[in-house]
Parts: structure tokens; sequence; C-alpha cells
């Protein structure tokens, strides 16, 4: 039998149809990459809800709700922070699962940078993870972001069904 093997936004999006759910993003540091992956996919439409692209604090507090108080007592780039993105995109949106994803791509010197924090939100619980891909380049950091998020999802999807 010969297996063809799918992205992690394909296979994502064939998921979610599958199980007729409707997801929601909230990106910061991927800008919308996560999202324009997912739109590339045929039937897309089916499943993509909202994507919101929150890139300033402000922006994360005023349309997301993340408290200010999270920002400055863990930073921007948090685990917290992204549990407060997911948990508003999903209170905004109505969805059936969400993502956030936070973080540093760079350019910079900082250990910081490749440090991103993300956010999953299915069945009411709220999962978060932080990825440290390293400074590999601003655009990589985003791409392996949004790919990371992607598949993680898609995981947690086929765990609900066990």
């Amino acid at each position: 039998m010969w297996v063809i093997a799918m992205d992690p936004f394909t296979n994502l999006v064939h998921t979610l149809i599958n199980k007729k759910y409707h997801i929601t993003s909230a990106e910061s540091c991927t800008a919308g990459l996560f999202c324009a992956h997912l739109a590339d996919v045929p039937g897309a439409s089916n499943v993509l809800s909202y994507g919101f692209v929150v890139y300033s604090e402000e922006a994360k507090c005023r349309m997301l709700g993340v408290k200010p108080e999270t920002i400055a007592a863990y930073g921007v780039v948090s685990e917290e922070t992204a549990r407060e993105m997911v948990a508003g995109a999903i209170q905004h949106s109505g969805a059936d699962l969400g993502v956030s994803i936070t973080g540093y791509a760079g350019p910079g010197a900082s250990p910081e940078v490749g440090k991103v924090c993300f956010g999953f939100q299915l069945s009411g619980a709220l999962i978060t993870k932080t990825m440290m891909f390293g400074n590999i380049g601003r655009n990589l950091v985003r791409e392996k972001a949004a790919a990371f998020a992607a598949d993680e999802l898609r995981k947690l999807l086929e765990a609900e069904s066990c």
C-alpha cells in the first residue's frame, strides 16, 4: 500500500472537515501565516472561521481580552499570554478549536530568539506549549511555528477520538 505524506495543513484541514469542526487562530509572530497556509488547502473555507492577527500588545488586549497584567508579569512571549490569546479567540469566534502563537522570530542575538509559545483549546481543554526553534532566521521560525501548530492541532484532534 502506498502512503502519501501530506503537509501538516492539508492533514489538519482534512481532519477538521471529517469532524465538521471550525477553527480560529490568534497569531502574533506568525502574522497570519498559519491561516494563510490553511487557506491554501482546498476545502479550508468549510473549517476556517476566524484569524486574528494581533501583533502588538494593544491588539492582544483590545481584540482578545489579554490582560495587561498578564503581559506585565509574564511577558508577551509566554504560555500565560498564549493561554489568554486562544481563549479570547474562541470566545469571540465561537469556533470548536483554536490556536494562539506568540514568539520572538528575530532578528537578534538574544537567546530568546526562536522561542515561540502556543495555546491550543479544544472541547474546553486548554493546553500550552513552548518551542525553541533557535536563531534560524526570522521567516524560518515563523514557518516552523505555523507548521508545528498545525501538526499539534491534528494530534489533539486524533487523541480526542480515542
